[in-house]
């Protein structure tokens, strides 16, 4: 039998007010699971795009980026969608991006909801500039 099933340590609910450890756990669950969604979304993507294009002779004397359409959400999320290892490499690379933005995200409503002034307006500011720097290209 396990500690927690002998009562020997407390169980956490899960449901109850919100908050520091609460919202710790919160956290680090969104983090692991943005992590292990965009790490599973890039192998499978790796997959595909070595299957189909993993005998190809690489050029090493030029250097070719992604193409247009890979350079826009809309065209990474068309071309994931399409089923193209490309487009799901990008996309799972954007979701890696994403994962920190959310926690930011998410840490706000937190402290919003701990009744935390202070430290909701940090949030909200580091995610305003987290916001203008991704949608700009300055920062």
């Amino acid at each position: 039998m396990t500690p927690v099933a002998r009562g020997l340590v407390p169980r956490r609910s899960l449901h109850g007010p919100w908050n520091a450890e609460r919202t710790e756990r919160a956290i680090g669950a969104l983090l692991r699971g943005g992590l292990f969604l965009s790490a599973t979304i890039v192998a499978i993507g790796g997959a595909l795009y070595l299957t189909r294009h993993g005998t190809a002779a690489p050029v090493y004397g030029s250097f070719l980026g992604e193409p247009a359409e890979l350079r826009q959400v809309s065209g990474i999320l068309g071309a994931a969608l399409a089923g193209r290892g490309r487009g799901l490499i990008q996309l799972g690379l954007l979701l890696l991006i994403a994962t920190p933005i959310a926690r930011v995200a998410f840490a706000a409503v937190a402290f919003a909801l701990e009744r935390d002034r202070l430290y909701t307006a940090i949030a909200a500011l580091v995610l305003a500039i987290l916001v203008v720097s991704l949608m700009t290209g300055v920062g």
